[in-house]
């Protein structure tokens, strides 16, 4: 008898991202913070050593896991070289007309010698409730078609409000935690985490515009 194919929705542990919360196939709850950088080496060593006690103190004040992730992309320049080019052609002036030529030289020779990357900073909280019934989503009912009743989809909705009030006090200490070491924060919403984990599944889309202001 032929083996039915899985797709690749089954290798994918997500059953449904709700209001920017992951919500696992196993029950598990997941949040993702978007982190700022900070330019460590720029500080003094009276910051540097403030900013390292600081995260040391909001790591050992945690009593859940968390993973930092990190991602990199290959910065798509063309955008800006033919703003560039735009830019030239509306100089009247033949020195600013070869400054900007020159300009445009270097910018090719320098990004066909150097990947230009841009890194974004990631923090995922997790909330695992406790389940009873082993191998069971409590929250299984809130997918639309699967409830086996309204009674059942109203207590798993109320499952679910409960699960998030936990996972949000998890999610205010750790941005308080980074407010402290003077990283900026902000939690993804559902368009956001949608995206990131397109990318994340789709790595042959690698590229990003360069933001042009």
């Amino acid at each position: 008898m032929a083996t039915k194919p899985q797709t690749t929705q089954n290798f994918v542990p997500i059953q449904e991202i709700r209001d920017g919360i992951i919500i696992l196939k196993n029950g598990g709850l997941r949040s993702i913070i978007l982190a700022s950088s900070l330019n460590f080496a720029l500080k003094s060593q009276d910051e540097q050593a403030s900013i390292l006690m600081q995260f040391q103190n909001f790591l050992n004040s945690l009593d859940f896991s968390i993973q930092i992730f990190i991602q990199s992309k290959k910065l798509d320049i063309r955008p800006y070289l033919a703003l560039l080019e735009n830019r030239y052609k509306e100089q009247v002036s033949e020195l600013m007309k070869i400054q900007v030529r020159e300009y445009i030289g270097f910018i090719k020779t320098f990004v066909e010698t150097t990947n230009i990357m841009s890194k974004s900073f990631f923090v995922v909280i997790p909330y695992d409730p406790a389940i009873i019934n082993a191998g069971r989503n409590p929250l299984t009912n809130m997918m639309p078609g699967r409830g086996n009743g309204q009674s059942e989809a109203q207590s798993a909705d109320a499952k679910f409000q409960e699960y998030r009030s936990q996972l949000e006090q998890r999610v205010a200490v750790v941005e308080q935690g980074l407010v402290r070491c003077g990283v900026r924060t902000a939690e993804l919403g559902t368009e956001e985490v949608v995206e990131l984990y397109y990318k994340l599944f789709n790595p042959g889309d690698t590229e990003k515009p360069m933001q042009i202001t």
